[in-house]
Protein backbone atom coordinates (compact mmCIF):
# COMPACT_ATOMS: atom_id res chain seq x y z
CA UNK A 1 0.00 0.00 0.00
CA UNK A 2 2.58 2.52 0.85
CA UNK A 3 4.47 1.79 -2.32
CA UNK A 4 1.51 2.31 -4.47
CA UNK A 5 0.82 5.71 -2.42
CA UNK A 6 4.32 6.91 -3.17
CA UNK A 7 3.80 6.30 -7.02
CA UNK A 8 0.86 8.47 -6.45
CA UNK A 9 2.71 10.91 -5.45
CA UNK A 10 5.26 10.78 -7.65
CA UNK A 11 3.18 10.41 -10.41
CA UNK A 12 0.74 13.97 -9.40
CA UNK A 13 4.03 15.75 -8.85
CA UNK A 14 5.90 14.79 -12.17
CA UNK A 15 2.14 16.18 -13.83
CA UNK A 16 2.09 19.70 -12.03
CA UNK A 17 5.89 20.45 -12.29
CA UNK A 18 7.44 22.30 -14.97
CA UNK A 19 4.87 24.29 -15.16
CA UNK A 20 4.17 27.78 -15.78
CA UNK A 21 5.23 31.00 -18.27
CA UNK A 22 6.71 32.91 -15.56
CA UNK A 23 8.67 32.71 -12.41
CA UNK A 24 5.48 33.49 -10.42
CA UNK A 25 3.57 30.76 -12.06
CA UNK A 26 6.13 28.21 -11.77
CA UNK A 27 6.43 29.19 -7.66
CA UNK A 28 2.63 28.71 -7.34
CA UNK A 29 2.55 25.34 -9.44
CA UNK A 30 6.04 23.54 -7.78
CA UNK A 31 4.35 25.04 -4.23
CA UNK A 32 1.47 23.52 -5.29
CA UNK A 33 2.90 19.54 -6.22
CA UNK A 34 4.99 19.89 -3.41
CA UNK A 35 1.90 20.25 -0.89
CA UNK A 36 0.34 17.72 -2.70
CA UNK A 37 3.20 15.25 -2.50
CA UNK A 38 3.99 15.80 1.61
CA UNK A 39 0.16 15.71 1.89
CA UNK A 40 0.21 12.17 -0.08
CA UNK A 41 3.11 11.08 2.36
CA UNK A 42 2.18 12.43 5.47
CA UNK A 43 5.20 15.03 5.55
CA UNK A 44 5.59 18.86 6.78
CA UNK A 45 3.43 20.99 4.49
CA UNK A 46 5.41 24.11 4.33
CA UNK A 47 8.55 22.33 3.67
CA UNK A 48 6.87 19.86 0.82
CA UNK A 49 5.65 23.81 -0.74
CA UNK A 50 9.16 25.08 -0.02
CA UNK A 51 11.09 21.88 -1.91
CA UNK A 52 8.12 22.15 -5.05
CA UNK A 53 8.63 25.39 -5.27
CA UNK A 54 12.63 25.71 -5.80
CA UNK A 55 12.57 22.58 -7.65
CA UNK A 56 10.09 23.65 -10.35
CA UNK A 57 11.81 27.27 -10.89
CA UNK A 58 15.32 25.62 -10.73
CA UNK A 59 14.13 22.92 -13.26
CA UNK A 60 12.63 25.77 -15.94
CA UNK A 61 15.47 27.92 -15.65
CA UNK A 62 17.65 25.09 -16.10
CA UNK A 63 14.96 23.50 -18.93
CA UNK A 64 13.79 26.39 -20.58
CA UNK A 65 12.44 24.33 -23.47
CA UNK A 66 10.81 22.18 -21.91
CA UNK A 67 8.60 24.24 -19.81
Amino acid sequence: MQAKLILAAFALCSSLAACGDTTGEQVVYGAGAGAVGSALLNGNLVAGAAVGAAANVIYCKENPRKC
